[in-house]
């Protein structure tokens, strides 16, 4: 059983953009999304690779697509093809949004601003606020930059010294002058000035794969480090309450979950396309439910059973 979808002339149709795609819940959830909101539309997947992306770019808005997400490897060279950017797409260098409007195809972000979407909705308001945060990869550097347009009063960035280090440095240093917030790039495996820079801070971000499996039993922290002006907040979503939250939580701090971010994301997609406001907790309760029998059954791929398992338990969590 899956999801009852009427497909007429006048469907519109949204996507996903990369490679590889087949592995990816956007489809079932964005289509079931659709539906509960009462929008004509379904969402499927197209496995692309670089070297196809100006064609497939063009193809979409001439079939008068609503617009797609853009996931890796396509997410850093599709600007290049698309005919507006935001600006913070532009200072991100990584679109995961598109929207097709009056035959033009503008690229949108929404990684950062649906992590600066989670922490309000859970009583964080970042603007004037010293942030560390753990990761400068691809939704670290989104969060970031995001935290800096949103006026925080400085951002402390701590990465390993990898083979990326100088190129990150070098952008985290031109977006602090383009932005104007103080930001530095510090080595992570430095423990004391990570103790000092988390210390100094109201907001502390995990955005590291530490804290998912295999790694679900690390932190990026110390416990100690910890104290009662801090809100701490995740990016990883599997599991659910990573060891960071679990900790932070015991101390009696206010906490920001991975999924939730994941739905705000998901979330403002929908806001960019059809201007409608997608029901996350309903989503929410779904995601966990498909991470579970995923993780059960790998082989698994008739994912609307569990979408209607979901419809007729709405008390998952």
């Amino acid at each position: 059983m899956g999801i009852d979808i009427n497909i007429s002339g006048a469907t519109k149709l949204v996507g996903l953009v990369g490679s590889p795609v087949e592995h990816s819940m956007s489809p079932v959830m964005h289509s079931d999304s659709f539906q509960k909101m009462g929008v004509n539309a379904v969402y499927t997947a197209f496995d692309v690779t670089p070297d196809k992306l100006a064609d497939v770019v063009k193809g979409l808005a001439e079939m008068g697509a609503v617009g797609y997400n853009v996931t890796m490897p396509c997410k850093t060279c599709v600007g290049q093809y698309l005919d507006e950017l935001t600006p913070a797409a532009e200072l991100m260098g990584a679109v995961n949004t598109v929207v097709i409007k009056d035959g033009k195809s503008i690229g949108h972000n929404t990684d950062g601003a649906g992590f600066v979407e989670n922490l309000r909705r859970h009583g964080f308001d970042p603007e004037g606020k010293v942030v560390t945060i753990v990761g400068a990869g691809g939704a670290g550097s989104a969060i970031f930059t995001q935290l800096a347009l949103d006026g925080v009063a400085c951002v402390n960035v701590f990465n390993l010294k990898d083979d990326f280090w100088a190129a990150t440095r070098e952008r985290v240093v031109d977006l602090s002058h383009k932005t104007g917030v103080p930001m530095v790039l510090n080595d992570l495996d430095n423990k004391e000035q990570l103790a000092r820079a988390v210390k100094n801070s109201q907001l502390f971000i995990n955005a590291t794969r530490v804290g998912m499996p295999p790694l679900d039993n690390e932190c990026t922290i110390d416990e100690e480090m910890l104290h009662d002006n801090l809100f701490v907040a995740d990016t990883v979503y599997d599991p659910r309450e990573t060891k960071l939250i679990k900790m932070a939580k015991a101390h009696g701090l206010e906490t920001a979950p991975g999924i939730e971010m994941l739905l705000q994301q998901a979330a403002l997609g929908e806001k960019i396309w059809f201007d409608i406001e997608m029901p996350t907790d309903y989503r929410g309760e779904v995601l966990l439910v498909l991470i579970f029998i995923f993780r059960l059954s790998p082989g698994v791929n008739d994912v609307g059973v569990f979408f209607f398992i979901c419809r007729k338990n709405h008390s998952l969590r």
